[in-house]
């Protein structure tokens, strides 16, 4: 692990497009300010192991808990079509 000292409004460069600021210092508290691209995402520690272990739940989906998805039919309306539009007048 590389460790680095900063003060408020110093930056850390990861890369070439991410940089981590020192935004503010409350006693034992750090804020930091991160700059990175739209398409790398950033969470805290927390939410990134809660957002791994819900992808494993939904990874553990059986076979059987989504059988009956492709048997799904919309209703017909009167004149044989699918969907809920009101039929034209003099169709009754």
């Amino acid at each position: 692990m590389l460790v680095l000292s900063r003060q408020r409004d110093e930056t850390i460069m990861i890369g070439d497009d991410i940089e981590v600021t020192v935004v503010d210092i409350r006693g034992d508290k750090v804020r930091l300010g991160i700059n990175a691209p739209k398409e790398i995402a950033v969470h805290r520690k927390e939410v990134y192991e809660a957002i791994k272990k819900e992808n494993r739940a939904a990874a553990q989906v059986k076979p059987e808990d989504v059988a009956g998805l492709g048997r799904v039919n919309p209703k017909q309306n009167g004149n044989g079509q699918h969907g809920t539009e009101p039929q034209s007048e003099g169709k009754q």
